[in-house]
């Protein structure tokens, strides 16, 4: 069995700059793999065309243009999607024998994690910011103050934080890059069977409930009425208040369920 060797007593500083050259190494990874990179950044401007000007024309939402309704859920399907590259890094890293390497060192079990997260948050923000960048060539335009977009961006950092730790656990608990490909589906379920694209009272009476509560319906919409002002929260039928609380809980229940899963994970020999 392996054990880390970290010290009790490790001062802040060390703890820090362990998670930083983790956060380094997982940022030269992803660079030296040009097809992984190319396709992180690549992939969110592709899918946001495609949407808006195949499905475009047969989607209305009244208020609001159908490049401003997509724009927020492009951003947290960034979050998922590249989540299911972190966590097939992670069940690589831990399939041959990385993590047992981390672990014999005299570091502590979060900083691997934490590295992890950072490198991760840097490469959501360039695909964020490349998608936010066609989104306007495409006719998204924002409709609100700078404190409100502010608040969009805080949301959007601590939703990719929240949603971290989800891709870790399923990692480290497969093992197995080929089985983690495996467990896309439910995230496509999320994703699709939400506000994302198109309006929740569109879908059938029984899906409507869930389909309204969901997460990634919750923080999408929560990001429409921080951006997109008033008229957001008429179309969508809550208040920005409402959504961002509605946010705030799921982030906070999502990160303390998988934070707690994925240590337990990685601390399993």
């Amino acid at each position: 069995m392996t054990t880390s060797a970290y010290p009790s007593t490790l001062s802040a500083s060390a703890r820090l700059t362990d998670a930083w050259v983790l956060a380094r190494r997982g940022l030269l990874r992803t660079l030296r793999t040009p097809q992984a990179a190319i396709a992180a950044v690549t992939s969110p401007v592709l899918f946001l065309v495609l949407f808006r000007y195949v499905f475009g024309g047969a989607i209305h939402i009244t208020g609001l243009s159908y490049a401003g309704y997509l724009v927020p859920a492009m951003l947290i399907q960034n979050i998922v999607f590249g989540g299911f590259t972190s966590a097939a890094g992670v069940a690589q890293d831990a399939r041959d024998g990385v993590l047992d390497r981390f672990r014999s060192l005299p570091s502590p079990p979060s900083a691997f994690l934490t590295g992890r997260c950072l490198s991760d948050l840097a490469v959501q923000w360039i695909a964020h910011a490349l998608t936010i960048g066609a989104g306007f060539a495409i006719g998204f335009r924002i409709h609100a103050s700078a404190a409100s977009c502010a608040a969009a961006a805080g949301l959007l950092i601590l939703t990719g934080i929240s949603f971290f730790w989800v891709f870790p656990a399923i990692g480290l608990s497969t093992r197995n890059p080929e089985t983690v490909q495996s467990l896309t589906p439910p995230f496509f379920l999320l994703l699709f069977v939400s506000s994302a694209f198109i309006p929740v009272r569109t879908l059938p009476g029984w899906l409507q409930g869930f389909a309204g509560h969901q997460p990634v319906s919750v923080l999408t919409n929560a990001l429409r009425c921080l951006t997109l002002g008033p008229n957001a929260q008429t179309a969508l039928g809550h208040t920005a208040t409402y959504y961002l609380t509605a946010s705030l809980a799921w982030c906070a229940a999502i990160t303390a369920t998988f934070a707690t899963a994925a240590l337990r994970a990685y601390r399993r020999p």
